[in-house]
């Protein structure tokens, strides 16, 4: 591998993220795409390189300003070039576990003067731990402060350092069979016959798990519909919904249609299944999509927010409505690791307030008698338990009922918190409740 060539890339992109605030997968795919002598490996070595420094900038940027500053040096002050390639090399130490010199020798000759620092760096408990026990936990898990702060509250601080060292690695792949096209067991099989590494997934019943390192949208499989990519804590939110062959099911905030193409296999392409997000422009996304997996019972509308004029006609008719609310993603940081040092407390806080605007306007078009289920990707009681406990308080024509199948193992509870610790997939709220009166 030309290690030469990939530094630069990695330093490109975490360049643009860092300092021009580029989300990380738009600045990974224009960097690659203009970069076409590098070969698959060399992609894959610089895009686990990125989501990698960005996952453990935190943890790097502590380690690092500790080493310099036994001589009296801050990290902020060097040339930015320097920064960045010492953050490279100690993210190779305390991710790969490279040792001093390894990781000075890919970083490139410039880090040479600094192999000190990489030194205590890679030192046994060299460099100590901050006083204030706040500021322990954010260095220790490379959570910002704020977030430390939140989940310490919430979850306490031993589940907090269990869910930071989840979502400091990387993602597993996650597919959903599609049931109009075969069964999970089916597309074991076919997989297995491409020579993919896969497993069943723990909840989902329709969950495939790669092992290995594969392209996934590059198989037979992919190309036939056989499946969709999809975590299996996005398979589960589905599962909620009870979708069934007939009905009239509404997927609120449906972006790309991950879960609308799910709830379309449950209804058996039989039925009603309206698919509408404020972007018109995601919606499209779910043609292609739709077209591959064979889903033709849905249709798709742009709904403004705050505006009930092309929801008008579903009022009191939907025996489903499933809310996927726009939420701050902190289930997702695996998969978004750049999400964490963009987001601040005042936008966290910002979207309970639309979650349950949306839940309110969307709840009006559930029928007597059927199935409400409000979800988001986040782990934090102000988007999950308390927007559903205020919804709960404000329309007692609603009450909470089972969310999962009992054949899951997830309780018969009427909401459920997935953790990526505790369960594998990203970290999902899913709440149910049926409309009684």
């Amino acid at each position: 591998m030309r290690t030469q060539l990939v530094r630069m890339a990695v330093l490109e992109i975490y360049e643009q993220v860092r300092r021009e605030g580029t989300r990380a997968d738009q600045a990974l795919q224009r960097v690659l795409r203009r970069e076409k002598q590098l070969r698959s490996v060399e992609r894959r070595a610089v895009s686990d390189a990125v989501y990698g420094l960005l996952r453990l900038q935190g943890r790097v940027d502590h380690l690092l300003q500790r080493a310099l500053g036994t001589r009296k040096l801050a990290l902020e002050k060097l040339a930015t070039p320097t920064q960045h390639l010492l953050r490279y090399a100690a993210y190779l130490i305390a991710g790969e576990r490279q040792s001093a010199a390894s990781a000075a020798g890919l970083a490139g000759p410039e880090v040479g003067p600094w192999q000190w620092a990489l030194e205590l760096v890679a030192g046994p408990e060299p460099l100590g731990v901050p006083e204030d026990p706040l500021d322990a936990l954010a260095a220790e898990t490379s959570l910002p402060r704020w977030l430390a702060k939140l989940w310490s509250e919430q979850l306490g601080a031993a589940e907090t350092r269990a869910l930071a060292a989840a979502l400091n690695q990387r993602a597993p792949l996650t597919v959903r069979a599609n049931l109009l096209k075969s069964s999970r067991d089916e597309l074991l099989a076919i997989l297995r016959t491409e020579g993919s590494r896969v497993e069943p997934t723990r909840f989902s019943p329709w969950g495939v798990t790669f092992t290995g390192r594969t392209n996934v949208f590059a198989l037979r499989a992919f190309k036939a519909g056989l499946f969709e990519v999809q975590d299996e804590g996005s398979q589960l939110v589905a599962l909620a919904c009870e979708a069934r062959p007939g009905q009239v099911v509404v997927d609120a905030c449906a972006g790309a249609g991950g879960k609308a193409l799910a709830l379309a296999s449950e209804m058996h392409n039989k039925g009603r299944l309206v698919a509408c997000d404020r972007d018109g422009r995601r919606l499209d996304e779910l043609r292609p999509r739709a077209r591959r997996a064979g889903v033709h019972n849905w249709e798709a509308r742009s709904v403004p927010e705050s505006s009930d004029a092309r929801i008008a006609d579903l009022r009191g008719s939907a025996d489903v409505v499933l809310v996927d609310a726009p939420c701050s993603g902190l289930g997702a940081l695996r998969r978004n690791p750049d999400a964490r040092w963009r987001l601040e407390v005042d936008e966290v806080d910002s979207f309970p307030p639309r979650q349950r605007e949306i839940l309110e306007r969307y709840a009006q078009l559930v029928k007597v008698a059927g199935r409400l289920v409000y979800a988001t990707c986040s782990i934090n009681r102000g988007e999950n338990e308390e927007v559903r406990a205020s919804f709960l308080s404000a329309h007692p024509e609603f009450e909470p009922t089972q969310v999962l199948p009992e054949a899951t193992g997830l309780g018969a509870g009427a909401e459920v918190q997935l953790l990526p610790h505790r369960h594998g997939s990203d970290g999902f709220y899913i709440a149910a409740m049926r409309r009684s009166r």
